[in-house]
């Protein structure tokens, strides 16, 4: 067997090359240093102590609160050949004395156990009978109080490191602030130094935050685009679990529910069905999924808010663990923060206190109007460079529909400072209305110069537009005064009219919006993938393991795109390593080699992507069918009047086609714009500051005096003019 971390990692694995920061870590435990690991979910910490255990002569053991995945990761390394073993309650009798004698024996390179059963008399009797290399703290948070899941009995992980001198000792977590690292280390007994922090950016999510309109509705839409494609939904309570499952069930989705509130057996069949494939979506309270390790999860959608980021970002990481783009949406619900601040009223003061920091630290990030990857990996310490990620909603915002609404923002805001600025969102929206409610009467609110004067919104469309304004920065929520607005300064200079107010609005009957862009996987053969598939599900039944065990969707799009029919060739697919090469090679082969045959195809190198006739028959984009209905001879309006959408809407579609590569037939949208004519130099001048990218900063730096609708058609008519002299 191989014995560098190199080979091991190609051989056994499959795996081309290491990911940042895996093999410094690999190399420091190896040299028996105490070692912290902060790397994202999905960014491959395992590896950073299971190739250790392969070149170590003695035990690795595993330290892990979660039962589920111990069992799902020690069937992934038998499967790779790598002798591994579990001891917790779970097990039967039968099998956690087999497991011991293993472990007695020396034959079992890894260990996995509970913090509960590390602790034991006869675990610590056990151990002290064997040739122990390596402490393992998965979880690593659950040791900080700061942390979002702290587990009292991790406490006791560094008394038992005492008894194995020996040993080196790497702590993992996917979830970590600045001041929750520092406790683990001050926790663990870790000298000063030897932490690798990887970034936390997941670049494949799709990071989306929406209005909570119409959740059900809303979901219903999303999860359309989502059809056969593994997911989660994340709810507050365990009655709304029950009550989206069974409407899901109703409109024919595949989808169960999971709460504690459940039988042990039912959530355990669940979980099992979720796992191997068998029931698509689950919709969950945060009980669920802290033990999964499916690597095929398209999409995770918050139903209500979390708690606070580390859960969030626990959460969404249970998406795209294959690395294949996911999305993951977040309703923002103000009544959301109430649900939530009144379980604070259960805890100390200052428990109260770290629960409402976080909060409002989830708050910040839910209401950044920037690049959302900014505050999210602020809160972990690190800072982004970029201006434009170009996937979450933020970034791509210029295809929004956005309107002159300052007039209305000027409504509300007079209404917030004339009611006294305690009041929240729906109340403000009830006078503005010339509600009869018995609230405003009693508070005289009727008599107010705002009563009654916001009849063109309804109040839907009201609270939309309060939380636009929060999240420009116009107005700010009271912590002390439960869901109160406020004006900020900023506020002054828009009833003043030295600003104006752009923002998106939707008609009580159009459909909310839930994604702002298609995530397309890769170009891969879907026909040819979907047999795959199927193959691999008939092998994970016969085996009594998940789909993803016997390889990951990655390593069927992989497949798929690059059809190896020699062996050689299938040893180059990502996650196939010796072992998996013996066990599966031939069966694969086969279904390559005959669809092949069949479809005319050839061998293609690792890398190459083909792309499919199903890709191309796949529903065509919006703006595409736009650029190519433009092309044909519509004008602007008829296009509009023909989807039924606004001009701005046509003019945004126009920009993305021509930027996608497209050719836009010549057209001077000068004539349809004469307003164009005396505002050239001012936006060309912004545009020359701040790029083409974004027209946000462009936007701002004209102040708003020029609406996003001329800023894309000034754009628009720069490239099209640009193709032309090409």
């Amino acid at each position: 067997m191989s014995h560098t971390p190199q080979s091991i990692l190609k051989d056994i694995f499959g795996y081309k090359e290491f990911r940042q920061y895996q093999r410094e870590v690999i190399d420091s435990v190896l040299q028996k240093k105490d070692t912290l690991v902060v790397m994202p979910t999905g960014g491959g910490k395992s590896i950073c102590y299971q190739i250790p255990a392969m070149i170590f002569p003695g035990l690795t053991v595993v330290i892990s609160p979660l039962i589920s995945l111990m069992k799902d990761q020690v069937n992934q390394l038998n499967q790779v050949g790598i002798p591994a073993v579990v001891l917790n309650s779970s097990i039967p009798n039968r099998e956690y004395a087999k497991n011991m004698q293993q472990v007695e024996k020396g034959t079992a390179k890894l260990l996995y156990v509970a913090p509960e059963t590390l602790l034991l008399p006869r675990t610590q009797k056990l151990l002290q009978h064997v040739n122990l290399d390596c402490i393992t703290v998965d979880e690593a948070h659950c040791i900080s109080e700061w942390g979002h899941d702290f587990r009292p009995e991790y406490r006791q992980i560094a008394e038992v490191r005492q008894h194995f001198p020996q040993a080196a000792c790497i702590a993992l977590t996917a979830t970590a602030t600045p001041r929750v690292q520092s406790d683990i280390k001050n926790s663990l007994n870790f000298p000063a130094g030897n932490e690798y922090i990887a970034s936390f950016d997941r670049k494949n999510l799709l990071l989306q935050v929406v209005d909570k309109i119409n959740a059900m509705q809303q979901t219903l839409d999303f999860l359309k685009k989502h059809q056969g494609e593994a997911g989660i939904i994340y709810c507050f309570s365990r009655n709304q679990v029950d009550d989206t499952a069974a409407i899901l069930q109703d409109r024919g989705f595949s989808a169960l529910p999971y709460h504690a509130g459940m039988d042990a057996s039912d959530r355990t069949d669940t979980q099992e069905k979720f796992i191997r494939d068998d029931v698509d979506i689950i919709v969950a309270t945060v009980a669920f999924g802290m033990g999964i390790n499916k690597s095929n999860v398209r999409f995770v959608v918050h139903y209500d808010l979390p708690k606070n980021i580390e859960s969030y970002y626990q959460e969404i990481g249970r998406a795209g663990r294959d690395d294949l783009p996911a999305e993951c949406l977040l309703f923002l619900g103000f009544g959301d923060i109430r649900k939530i601040r009144f379980f604070f009223k259960e805890k100390s003061e200052k428990e109260r206190q770290i629960a409402e920091a976080q909060l409002q630290a989830l708050l910040r990030y839910a209401e950044f109007d920037g690049c959302r990857r900014k505050p999210l990996l602020k809160y972990f310490g690190q800072e982004y460079s970029k201006s434009d990620c170009g996937m979450c909603d933020n970034c791509c915002s210029d295809q929004k529909d956005l309107q002159d609404l300052t007039i209305q923002a000027q409504k509300f805001l007079s209404c917030v400072i004339r009611t006294g600025e305690i009041f929240g969102a729906n109340y403000i929206a009830d006078v503005l209305r010339g509600s009869k409610n018995r609230r405003i009467l009693n508070f005289r609110h009727n008599r107010l110069s705002t009563y009654d004067i916001g009849g063109e919104l309804t109040k839907k469309q009201w609270g939309l537009l309060s939380n636009q304004l929060v999240r420009q920065g116009f107005l700010l929520r009271s912590e002390e005064v439960n869901g109160g607005l406020r004006l900020a300064e900023k506020a002054l200079h828009l009833l003043r009219g030295e600003e104006k107010f752009q923002a998106e609005m939707v008609e009580d009957n159009q459909a909310p919006r839930t994604s702002i862009r298609e995530v397309d996987i890769s170009n891969y053969d879907r026909e040819l993938f979907d047999e795959l598939r199927k193959y691999r599900k008939r092998l994970a039944e016969q085996a009594n393991l998940p789909p993803y065990v016997i390889f990951s969707d990655k390593s069927l799009v992989d497949m798929a795109s690059c059809y190896p029919q020699s062996e050689e060739a299938f040893l180059m697919i990502h996650g196939v390593g010796e072992e998996k090469n013996k066990r599966y090679s031939q069966g694969f082969r086969q279904i390559i080699q005959r669809y092949c045959k069949s479809k005319g195809i050839e061998e293609k190198s690792t890398g190459h992507r083909r792309l499919t006739a199903q890709r191309r028959h796949k529903k065509p984009l919006k703006y595409m069918v736009t650029g190519e209905a433009f092309n044909e001879g519509k004008s602007i309006d008829q296009l509009a009047a023909q989807d039924n959408i606004q001009t701005q809407t046509v003019i945004s579609h126009l920009v993305r086609y021509v930027r996608e590569g497209n050719t836009l037939r010549h057209h001077n949208f000068r004539k349809d714009y004469p307003e164009l004519d005396n505002m050239n130099e001012s936006i060309a001048k912004a545009f020359e500051k701040h790029g083409d990218l974004r027209l946000g900063p462009v936007f701002a730096e004209l102040k708003g005096s020029i609406s996003y609708e001329l800023l894309n058609v000034f754009l628009l008519q720069q490239i099209v003019d640009a193709q032309e002299s090409a």
